[in-house]
């Protein structure tokens, strides 16, 4: 059967010994170190040609700019690295090569973002690293990397053979069978723990819906996580608010030890630290629970569905909101959409992307009325026009599923623009089908992922709220 070579990451937690710890967190440390010292190569020369400018020197005449390429990079770094760190050859060589291509990585994308090549946020000239502050984590590219026979352990250059604190039987499977390849492993410190994540390139069998005409609308909220438009009700977990009690009294109890002084030059005491290993641990309890069962939520979702209808929301601005931040980042929306994105590809359905403008919650889904306004705190949708009186997120669910239609011979777009107009201006009126909305009805969309254009201009508004 034919398949499809994808990228997919295998994460396994680590029980390193005390000589591995150690050796982990000095490759870290390697790492931090050539990407402070290339930041600081090029910061020196941009502001030494910054200073020749202000002197009225012809750019001609400017110092030479450094490379900001990784082979370049590397190399410089290979002429300096006896005088820097003479401690180098204690950590494996890929471990500066991560550091520098972290870097090289940085300025690219602020480059891009300066000359407007790249879409999105705006992006800051990159800063120096502090242990303190950034994740601490080293990427092998080269060298030995494989999974042990007995599934238990994994061996990575210069760190030797490291125990899993579970199985790699799936890894190792598709290693055995030829359908995997190892790109990558990067191993980082999350919370009180290390995991070594594998970067591999998979040959998954193309797979279909077991139901090609099965389309649904997912709407997600606060108060139920995801409401499908078959009226299914997912309920929201709310692992944060669950675990707030805990966290409170750990971190109160951290407060009161003697903790790190900068200034001083005091050390942390013991009980202090132990606090801070408790209070990292209930975090990342909170993290795994909440990534489990979105996990468990999507991938169900993939398969029982061949087309899934989801909104573009602007969760950047709706955790603006003060009073819904918490429970917004508590629900993970933009995790939902990431996970459908992959996995839809990977069982070859399809994911269509509504627009973020598009009036989910204040249309009809039985007459297609267009309410004009229709505040956060009222939860149920009542239709002046066809009397039809449902749940608020039941309501944007269907309307969602309304935005593809099924022809029998698979998912196309809506037959026809919607809109007073007759051409489809009218922002408050459906939008037209996934991305390929001009083709024939009748055309199967499998194994994509679109978005839902608007039918109007792109006048800017204010972010829409939560559901």
């Amino acid at each position: 059967m034919p398949g499809m070579i994808v990228n997919q990451a295998y994460r396994f937690a680590l029980d390193p010994t005390p000589r591995q710890l150690r050796d982990l967190l000095s490759h870290a440390g390697a790492s931090r170190k050539a990407f402070n010292w290339a930041l600081g190569l090029i910061k020196a020369q941009l502001d030494q040609r910054a200073a020749e400018r202000s002197y009225g020197v012809a750019d001609n005449q400017l110092t030479p700019c450094v490379s900001w390429s990784l082979p370049a990079l590397r190399k410089r770094w290979n002429e300096a690295k006896a005088d820097i760190a003479p401690w180098w050859a204690e950590c494996s060589k890929e471990a500066y090569s991560a550091g520098i291509r972290n870097l090289v990585r940085g300025l690219d994308a602020w480059r891009d973002a300066q000359s407007g090549k790249r879409k999105g946020p705006p992006v800051r000239f990159p800063r120096f690293n502090s242990k303190r502050r950034e994740t601490v984590s080293c990427r092998f590219t080269t060298g030995t990397i494989r999974v042990e026979a007995d599934r238990r352990h994994v061996t990575l250059p210069r760190l030797g053979t490291l125990r899993l604190h579970e199985s790699a039987r799936k890894l190792a499977r598709r290693l055995d069978n030829g359908t995997a390849r190892i790109l990558s492993v990067t191993v980082k410190r999350d919370g009180a723990r290390w995991y070594a994540s594998f970067s591999c390139e998979v040959d998954k069998a193309e797979r279909r819906p077991p139901r090609p005409d099965s389309i649904v609308g997912v709407d997600v909220g606060i108060t139920h996580l995801a409401v499908l438009s078959t009226g299914e009700l997912v309920d929201n977990p709310r692992h944060l608010t669950g675990a707030t009690r805990r966290l409170r009294c750990t971190a109160r109890r951290m407060s009161r030890r003697t903790g790190p002084n900068r200034r001083t030059g005091q050390q942390p005491s013991k009980q202090w630290l132990r606090a801070k290993a408790e209070l990292g641990r209930a975090h990342g309890r909170v993290a795994n629970l909440r990534r489990d069962g979105l996990h468990k939520l999507t991938t169900r979702l993939a398969v029982e569905h061949a087309t899934i209808v989801v909104e573009d929301l602007n969760v950047a601005g709706m955790v603006r909101n003060r009073k819904l931040a918490k429970a917004i980042s508590d629900c993970g929306f933009g995790t939902i959409r990431t996970m459908l994105g992959y996995k839809m590809l990977w069982n070859g359905g399809l994911l269509v992307v509504a627009d973020r403008w598009f009036p989910s919650s204040r249309t009809c889904s039985g007459c297609g009325a267009v309410k004009a306004k229709l505040p956060l705190r009222v939860r149920t949708f009542t239709c002046a026009e066809c009397g039809l009186i449902l749940d608020r997120d039941l309501n944007a669910a269907r309307n969602l599923a309304g935005l593809v239609c099924n022809t029998g011979a698979g998912v196309a777009a809506h037959p026809e623009p919607q809109g007073s107009n007759g051409r489809g201006a009218d922002r408050k009126t459906p939008f037209a089908g996934p991305v390929a909305m001009n083709r024939p009805p009748g055309t199967t969309l499998v194994g994509q992922t679109g978005t839902v254009p608007p039918q109007g201009g792109t006048t800017k508004r204010a972010p829409t709220k939560a559901h």
